[in-house]
């Protein structure tokens, strides 16, 4: 496991986070905020193991419950399912295939905030729910989904540039043949 992409994954949680809480631009436009977590839990539990995965649900879970109006720590739950649930058949996915990464990404933002409202309902909050929820609901999954492959693009880029790339040439041809008898000289 390389820990620069670890850091780099807590890094662009936080980021996220905090910019989904200050930019309000996309929730005036289109009703509702896109939450890019789904789809950043969905390339790490592709390329990464466990531990990272459930670093992220803690930290990412908590970093959005806190600049929401979610109970603290509600939000970790939901996060681990989807991490767990991709990461347990990680070796049977597609995950270079932009289509399996936009349909892993729609299906994690749907799962997500509707696991989150279950989760609320069962602990005796009231959220306001309505028929602009569906609306806020679709918004959300149709965001993270064309989110997913752009977070796997810009990890793609990250990994190129910033992490280490071993040499496949030598310089010796494969053809070559070397003596190692000290009699045949």
């Amino acid at each position: 496991m390389n820990p620069l992409q670890t850091i780099l994954i807590l890094a662009f949680a936080f980021l996220t986070v905090f910019a989904e809480s200050v930019l309000s631009a996309p929730r005036y436009l289109l009703g509702a905020q896109i939450d890019l977590l789904p789809g950043l839990m969905v390339f790490t539990a592709l390329s990464s193991d466990i531990w990272t995965v459930a670093l992220l649900a803690i930290l990412g879970g908590l970093g959005y419950d806190s600049l929401s109006a979610n109970p603290l720590g509600v939000s970790i739950i939901p996060l681990m399912v989807v991490g767990f649930m991709v990461h347990a058949r990680h070796d049977l996915i597609l995950r270079s295939l932009p289509f399996a990464q936009f349909m892993l990404g729609a299906a994690a933002s749907a799962i997500v905030p509707a696991l989150v409202l279950i989760l609320l309902l069962n602990g005796g909050k009231q959220p306001l729910i309505g028929w602009s929820s569906i609306w806020q609901w679709l918004v959300m999954t149709a965001g993270g989904a064309l989110a997913t492959p752009v977070i796997f693009a810009f990890f793609a880029w990250c990994d190129r540039n910033l992490g280490y790339q071993p040499m496949n040439e030598t310089s010796f041809r494969p053809d070559r043949e070397i003596l190692r008898d000290r009699n045949k000289m």
